[in-house]
């Protein structure tokens, strides 16, 4: 695992939602005088696992929560650990499934990652692959954004996506990228098996190196004035469209 840097949680489901992990909680700041709703569900949990607590002013919470909604409440972690690409696969391996993993192309946005990863943890995707320059990482808005998936998903972080998809084919993944220049609308499209999607950078697409890896692309009709959906909108539909098929081939 590699260690991010240290991260503020922000807001009260996700900070409910990091502790059912394992993540380490240095510190919790809590708005002073707040004692209303889930505020005090959070501090009881963090006095059963003996995390510092801090009281603090508004202005400290708006400070460490960078115009996030905190809900009067940020806890400090001491940084997000991304997974190894054999991680993933040994995930899918232990639940006796075809390996799935949505791979993102330089997605620069924030939010659109944090909407990603909440929309693959939701519909069991096995891991997430993302890459170490040029692109959005996690940080405390993707896991505000994500409702606190992000401390659930498998996320890797790579040097080079189109190395990373040789590698996958190695392991039997059949990679499908989501492009408007793509042969088969993606409902027409066998995604059964192993799995790969590839999702690219808004207003860009995937870049050309990796479209050239793909073993396929699938296309989303778009009938409106607007060329295409963005990313997570994008992401979304292409999920839910693997996870039918390999329930279908269940059946």
């Amino acid at each position: 695992m590699e260690e991010k840097n240290t991260n503020y949680i922000v807001g009260r489901n996700p900070v409910l939602e990091l502790f059912k992990t394992e993540e380490q909680i240095d510190k919790l700041y809590v708005l002073k005088g707040e004692t209303k709703g889930s505020i005090i569900k959070i501090i009881n949990q963090a006095k059963e696992r003996n995390i510092i607590i801090q009281y603090v002013e508004r202005e400290k919470l708006d400070y460490l929560s960078n115009g996030l909604a905190h809900q009067g409440v940020v806890a400090v972690v001491t940084g997000y650990k991304y997974s190894e690409i054999s991680e993933i696969l040994d995930y899918a391996k232990e639940k006796g499934e075809d390996p799935f993993i949505v791979i993102l192309d330089c997605i620069e946005d924030t939010h659109n990652l944090g909407a990603i990863i909440r929309t693959a943890e939701c519909a069991g995707v096995h891991g997430v692959i993302i890459p170490k320059r040029r692109a959005a990482t996690v940080n405390e808005t993707v896991i505000k954004t994500s409702a606190g998936a992000a401390l659930y998903m498998r996320i890797a972080k790579v040097t080079n996506i189109s190395a990373t998809i040789d590698e996958l084919k190695k392991h039997g993944l059949w990679i499908y990228g989501a492009d408007t220049t793509g042969e088969n609308l993606y409902y027409q499209s066998n995604l059964r098996g192993s799995v790969g999607l590839v999702i690219g950078a808004e207003g860009k697409g995937i870049s050309r190196l990796v479209k050239e890896k793909c073993d396929g692309l699938v296309k989303i009709p778009i009938k409106g004035n607007i060329e295409s959906l963005n990313a997570s909108a994008a992401s979304a539909v292409l999920i839910y469209e693997v996870e039918r098929q390999r329930n279908e081939s269940k059946g």
